[in-house]
């Protein structure tokens, strides 16, 4: 059988495809991957900036091994109206502060400071109670030393606790000290107040000024209800210490109440 001479060739070739030129992108996901996490770690680092100093101690206590958390029976009511946060020998109120045996309990130093955390607490608490006393709470931040609670009460702009240059306190003060009187009956520890003022007078008018601001605090706690033989000392370190930089802010118009360790 003899082919068409005119009939055109064909010729087929086929693609043959090699190996090792195609990762199916993997590297991408990798890369998504990592730029989530780096999303997500500044996310956590701008959340951080913006958190008070009480929510910074909340989240430290909430992931530190070293707290610890035995059965307790939830309280009533008030402010730690109810057993303490470590054991259910012992009442938040009575001033003990949860303080268990010492063979497999806390100890008094550490028991002591968590009397002062739930001191704290009940403090930052208070700021929903009412229109005043969230008023008043504007004018408070504290921190735990190792001194003690440290409850700073400062001036707002617009808004000092004292009159101009005077030891005569706005009724804002007799609020916060009404407030820190019902609440510091919480624990039975020494109380310490320091008087702060701004720069910008003379230094014996500070030293004088500051003093008698935190003379005329323990005259209102003692009115509010807190027994005088709490306190421990009244103290005033005129414009020596400032709360920031700029030392004629009004921000430096400030009285700290120290809630004293056993030890202090």
């Amino acid at each position: 059988m003899s082919g068409n001479p005119n009939q055109p060739i064909i010729i087929k070739r086929k693609k043959v495809v090699k190996g090792g030129g195609h990762h199916g992108g993997a590297w991408k996901v990798a890369y998504a991957d990592f730029v989530t996490a780096m999303m997500a770690f500044f996310l956590l680092m701008w959340l951080l900036s913006s958190a008070s100093e009480q929510q910074k101690l909340g989240l430290a206590d909430y992931f530190s091994p070293t707290i610890p958390f035995v059965d307790a029976t939830a309280g009533g009511h008030g402010a730690l109206n109810g057993d303490s946060m470590q054991t259910k020998e012992t009442m938040a109120q009575t001033g003990t502060g949860g303080i268990a045996d010492m063979d497999g309990g806390l100890s008094a130093g550490a028991a002591e400071t968590q009397a002062l955390r739930d001191l704290e607490s009940a403090l930052m608490g208070a700021g929903g109670e009412s229109f005043v006393t969230e008023n008043a709470m504007r004018h408070v931040i504290t921190k735990l030393t190792d001194e003690g609670l440290v409850i700073e009460v400062f001036d707002l702009p617009g808004a000092p606790l004292f009159r101009d240059d005077t030891e005569v306190p706005n009724p804002v003060t007799q609020d916060i000290a009404n407030m820190l009187a019902r609440i510091l009956a919480i624990v039975l520890n020494d109380v310490a107040i320091t008087g702060h003022v701004r720069a910008g007078g003379n230094d014996g008018t500070a030293w004088d000024l500051s003093t008698s601001r935190a003379g005329r605090m323990r005259l209102l706690l003692g009115q509010g209800g807190l027994a005088t033989e709490r306190m421990a000392r009244v103290t005033g370190k005129a414009n020596r210490e400032q709360a920031v930089r700029d030392a004629t802010s009004d921000r430096n118009n400030r009285l700290e109440i120290i809630v004293l360790r056993s030890d202090s």
